[in-house]
């Protein structure tokens, strides 16, 4: 199976320091959704891996959150794609759980639902705890220098194998090249 884990926020969709708090506010970074559409077609299962603190801190709702992911749904499917799944972390910072990036409680649902084990398996990010987070299990990470790659570029610190790119369409472009 053909497995890629994708971060939210910066890799699909543009990014805020303000979060992405309705359907409005949810814009696709340009070529991601054909990126996406391209690896489905291709035999990719897409799956999303995103923390979401803005529901613990009271910025919106699991319901805003719902209507958020449909929307990126329905744009990934007028493109020809879809996602396999979505995982959410909703806690905070401060909550301790084990779901929040860069803990790795997301990467071992994925693991659990599709009964695999995650080496090599691609995970691309915009940020330091995406990477962190995917090197946990092995994953094989991936920067995207959209959404908040470039910071993350300039604070140093990755896991030295990680692979860095403009964006998702230019990894996509890579792997799609390569099989």
């Amino acid at each position: 199976m053909k497995l890629v884990i994708l971060d939210r926020d910066g890799v699909i969709n543009e990014d805020s320091d303000d979060y992405i708090k309705s359907p409005d506010e949810w814009q696709a970074v340009p070529g991601s959704l054909d990126a996406i559409a391209r690896l489905s077609r291709a035999g990719w299962r897409v799956v999303v891996a995103s923390n979401q603190s803005g529901v613990a801190r009271g910025l919106f709702t699991m319901e805003s959150l719902n209507a958020i992911h449909a929307k990126m749904r329905r744009e990934l499917a007028q493109a020809g794609g879809h996602l396999d799944a979505i995982f959410v972390c909703t806690h905070g910072p401060e909550d301790g759980c084990r779901c929040r990036k860069p803990a790795p409680g997301l990467f071992e649902d994925i693991a659990r639902r599709y009964d695999i084990g995650l080496q090599d398996v691609p995970a691309v990010g915009d940020s330091l705890r995406d990477v962190q987070a995917a090197v946990t299990l092995g994953c094989k990470p991936w920067l995207v220098r959209s959404g908040k790659g470039m910071r993350t570029l300039e604070k140093g610190g990755l896991p030295p194998d990680t692979e860095v790119r403009d964006n998702l369409a230019a990894i996509v472009d890579e792997w799609l090249r390569e099989e």
